[in-house]
């Protein structure tokens, strides 16, 4: 009989907890600017801090704010190389040295691309945001970006 009632109780307790609404967290937002020469342009972020959220990053997003993206540090200068795969939507991907300076801007990747994006040279962060906006906004490799917890 105790038997029984156990194994009822466990297919009782795993429909709950298989219809949870519990999405994971998205990453931490932190404040972050990039300088042109003409123009300081302020953006909110998320940051990708640990490999799970690395390697998620903007998979399967249809939008970015206007003023959103996500920030990829790293502990170490490295050749950054990102890939499109799930990525649903056109991204500029800014590869960025530890001064703070662009090293390289790829404007406008191509969604789902398994083809990789690089940095041309050792980078401590990637920034990516909506497609068009290095554009749309005069970002050249000239400005600098800076992060509240940098």
């Amino acid at each position: 009989m105790r038997a029984w009632m156990t194994a009822v109780a466990l297919v009782m307790a795993v429909p709950v907890a298989g219809c949870s609404d519990s999405q994971p967290a998205k990453p931490a937002t932190i404040p972050l600017t990039i300088k042109a020469p003409d123009k300081t342009h302020a953006f909110t972020v998320e940051v990708a801090r640990t490999p799970e959220e690395q390697a998620k990053g903007l998979m399967f997003r249809t939008s970015l704010p206007e003023n959103g993206g996500m920030l990829f540090p790293f502990e170490k200068p490295r050749f950054g190389s990102f890939w499109m795969k799930n990525t649903l939507i056109p991204l500029d991907m800014f590869f960025i040295r530890a001064d703070g300076s662009i090293d390289r801007i790829a404007e406008n990747t191509i969604p789902e691309s398994l083809e990789p994006v690089v940095s041309g040279g050792e980078v401590t962060a990637v920034l990516e945001l909506a497609g068009g906006t290095a554009t749309r906004l005069g970002i050249d490799e000239n400005a600098i970006v800076t992060w509240q917890d940098k």
